[in-house]
């Protein structure tokens, strides 16, 4: 992997003050590429790897930090740029407490065994997990659009070597207009764990 490709990431847009990918308002930003092509995504012109803008990911974790929100990690998926959004997360972790949630079409159990990939993961605070299947489409789901993707909590899964599932309480929407927006309160989260076994058949 060549420096120049590790400091350079693909990025599709930035949007500030979003509040459908995450808790409270976040910064969130699209990766470039996906291979998952699932049907009925709402944003297949993510899945082009070369689409987008390669920009410096020193320029994109000075951007982030100057909003001072919270961030997500989206795409396309994020995943397809592993290094690239490492490296952006050890920027921000370095210089915020800000956390960092991630999507990926990937089940977590996938990324233990993946080096590259797991570097990414060791990163993230919330994992959203899972392709998106158009059959078991949710509208009343948080943060995700189907019934078999999942709010991991990724530093209680590693620590634990379990899937832990991280579940806000006390939920509730204004439905102001498109899109969905989630109002949460200062409650702390839920934590459920689930054996990774019981997940392995769904890989």
């Amino acid at each position: 992997m060549t420096e120049l490709y590790i400091n350079s990431i693909r990025i599709l847009d930035i949007v500030h003050g979003t509040s459908v990918d995450g808790p409270g308002l976040r910064t969130s930003i699209y990766g470039a590429g996906c291979t998952h092509q699932c049907p009925g995504c709402h944003n297949p012109q993510s899945w082009d790897p070369s689409g987008g803008t390669s920009v410096s990911v020193r320029e994109v974790a000075e951007e982030v930090l100057a909003e001072g929100l919270d961030v997500t990690f989206s795409g396309g998926d994020p995943m397809f740029q592993p290094e690239a959004f490492t490296l952006l997360a050890k920027i921000i972790r370095a210089n915020s407490t800000h956390d960092i949630w991630c999507y990926t079409g990937y089940r977590i159990e996938r990324l233990f065994s993946d080096p590259r990939r797991r570097a990414l993961l060791e990163q993230v605070d919330v994992l959203v997990d899972g392709p998106y299947v158009q059959s078991l489409r949710d509208l009343s789901l948080l943060f995700r659009g189907s019934a078999n993707q999942r709010l991991v909590d990724v530093p209680a899964t590693l620590a634990q070597g379990r899937v832990v599932l991280y579940t806000p309480e006390d939920v509730t929407y204004e439905y102001i207009s498109k899109p969905r927006q989630a109002i949460l309160p200062s409650s702390p989260m839920r934590a459920t764990a689930v054996s990774i076994l019981e997940h392995s058949n769904a890989l």
